[in-house]
């Protein structure tokens, strides 16, 4: 029976770049986690094992690390686009450039000073803790005129201790789960939004701000919404983002409900009231809808958020 080749793609997934800036005594860190997809003309690698069009995954590695260098990394996004650029510009070939990047935020820390001055230093500016919080994500993909940005966080932990219900639900046989009315809402944030910048005759957004600015409200929504179950509280995060960021059009989240039952200390003689928990990791409720700018279509794969 014959065959034909489908999509296919090829590239160096994971390149881990680290790129110091050293102003001065104090110096700034960005960790990249870069992996690099492209596509094209490649029937005749497939087919006959020609590789006349194949430029090799060991140069899309070098070129990972050169650039960061010549280009130096403004941001995961900026970075993104001067490689897609660069590979759909320089090959022939290649027809389409996807970016992913992961990325690994440092934070300074801060000395005494009772400790400093036995190294000689006022303040030390180099020395510095991975965050223990999310990881910032974006994908970026060109094909020589139209841009599509990506960008998000995964593995963001959150919790409220209390202004969360869940009741009236339907109920039968195989139920018995109480209804509760004082509850722990915990998950952690998987979200990917995408940017109506597509054009480089479009202004470009500035996406440290915006990555920033995307975070806090999100967060923000969070924490203010009296919650009577994880999908409200998920429109609320993807509409405060939506109506406060003009440069975001989508945005779809992956949110794991973090269950956490009271403990029956009865059998001690104790009361619980509200105050000891038994954290379950599993199984646990899976919570995934995309929030839209009205009129806009959506494009953020359904899965995304679960690759």
């Amino acid at each position: 029976m014959p065959t034909i080749l489908g999509q296919n793609q090829y590239g160096k997934a994971e390149n881990r770049v680290v790129k110091i800036v050293r102003d001065g005594d104090t110096h700034h860190i960005k960790d990249l986690n870069v992996s690099v997809a492209l596509s094209g003309d490649m029937d005749d690698v497939h087919y006959s094992g020609s590789n006349a069009n194949v430029l090799p995954t060991d140069t899309t590695k070098n070129t990972v690390f050169a650039f960061a260098k010549e280009h130096g990394i403004e941001s995961a996004e900026q970075f993104g686009i001067h490689l897609a650029r660069h590979f759909v510009s320089s090959q022939e070939p290649i027809h389409r450039a996807r970016i992913r990047i992961e990325e690994y935020a440092w934070e300074r820390i801060a000395t005494s000073e009772g400790n400093s001055k036995f190294i000689g230093a006022d303040e030390v500016k180099h020395s510095f803790a991975r965050k223990g919080m999310e990881t910032r994500v974006s994908q970026i993909t060109y094909d020589g005129e139209n841009w599509e940005v990506i960008s998000g966080l995964k593995d963001l932990t959150v919790m409220n201790s209390t202004n969360s219900e869940f009741w009236g639900y339907v109920k039968d046989k195989y139920t018995t789960l109480k209804e509760a009315y004082d509850r722990i809402l915990a998950t952690d944030v998987s979200a990917r939004w995408r940017y109506n910048w597509t054009s480089d005759e479009q202004r470009m957004p500035n996406w440290e701000k915006s990555y920033e600015q995307a975070r806090k409200h999100m967060l923000h929504a969070f924490a203010e919404t009296y919650s009577l179950s994880l999908q409200q509280t998920l429109y609320q995060m993807g509409s405060r983002i939506i109506n406060s960021r003009s440069e975001i059009d989508e945005i779809r989240f992956s949110l794991p409900n973090n269950h956490h039952f009271l403990v029956d200390l009865e059998p001690f003689g104790l009361k619980n009231d509200n105050e000891v928990y038994f954290a379950a990791d599993r199984p646990y409720g899976l919570i995934e809808a995309t929030v839209l700018r009205d009129g806009v279509e959506p494009k953020i794969p359904v899965d995304m958020t679960n690759l």
